[in-house]
């Protein structure tokens, strides 16, 4: 099943995609499970077993949509830092026993398809594709063998980072935190992922590669993450964990490689989609 959460001008939702097209699940259970978030949490207890129906009725063409970060509200989104061993090395960083892990907030983010925001007062707009875990159960000291068992699904994230504000102190949260500078979608891919530590996850930036490796490459595994978060937080149904980009990373090429306004940048993990954004530029706050 793919998930996806859309508008249709002023009118947002939820629903699947089905023959390619997309059934509105929103439209039909709104009233009751509001948006995406609120049907994973549903979905985890059991109630949703009689609404799914690949075989239902098509109500807009894809063409027809915006889509919304495939979970626009989630309660936390969790990233994971140098999590690939050549983006470790290119950034210079020790090897550590466990995941570095900084917080987004959610108006960082856009759909598939959106604007990626450069900020006004930085030129050092940089790329970082990666997969994203949606959590569909909620999860407590779970352990690593168990933690996969916590998972709705998987979509493709752009960790987009303003790099002069990130690199302020040894905190990133500051050059993460921008309106619009991330994307999550575009659909939540359900269910397990055969194969995959050998599905690959690419970057490009005007079509032109920039990051490539397999997702086995990790440090840290998805469970292992999973297993590490929830140590120390709940996780519930649709939070966010983004698990690390590969290396290739523009602010350590020579000369630096970094977003501007008019590039468009693409995000594709094997199985799980195709993540396309433009960049814009910040219009300056009068």
């Amino acid at each position: 099943m793919e998930f996806i959460s859309f508008r249709v001008q002023e009118y947002g939702s939820y629903g699947y995609l089905n023959g390619g097209g997309v059934h509105d699940l929103g439209a039909r259970i709104g009233s009751l499970l509001p948006d995406l978030k609120s049907y994973l949490h549903a979905e985890s207890l059991g109630l949703t077993a009689s609404i799914q129906n690949p075989s239902a009725a098509v109500d807009y063409r894809p063409e027809d949509i915006v889509f919304d970060p495939v979970i626009p509200n989630p309660d936390k989104i969790l990233c994971v830092g140098q999590n690939y061993e050549d983006h470790r090395r290119e950034a210079g960083r020790p090897k550590l026993d466990h995941p570095p892990i900084f917080a987004r907030f959610a108006d960082t983010l856009v759909g598939h398809g959106g604007a990626l925001i450069r900020p006004s007062i930085s030129t050092a707009f940089d790329y970082e594709g990666e997969l994203a875990v949606i959590i569909g159960r909620s999860a407590f000291r779970v352990t690593p063998d168990r933690a996969l068992h916590h998972v709705a699904g998987y979509t493709c994230f752009n960790d987009a980072s303003v790099r002069d504000w990130q690199m302020h102190t040894s905190q990133a949260i500051a050059g993460k935190n921008f309106p619009a500078t991330g994307a999550l979608g575009p659909t939540l891919v359900t269910g397990t992922l055969d194969s995959f530590s050998s599905r690959q996850i690419t970057t490009k930036l005007n079509r032109k590669l920039v990051q490539s490796s397999a997702l086995g490459s990790m440090i840290f595994s998805a469970a292992e993450i999973i297993a590490y978060i929830s140590g120390f937080t709940r996780l519930n149904p649709g939070d966010v964990i983004a698990t690390g980009t590969p290396g290739g990373v523009g602010f350590k090429r020579e000369p630096p490689l970094f977003m501007k306004a008019g590039d468009s940048v693409e995000v594709s993990i094997d199985g799980v989609g195709s993540l396309s954004n433009r960049v814009e530029d910040e219009v300056a706050p009068t």
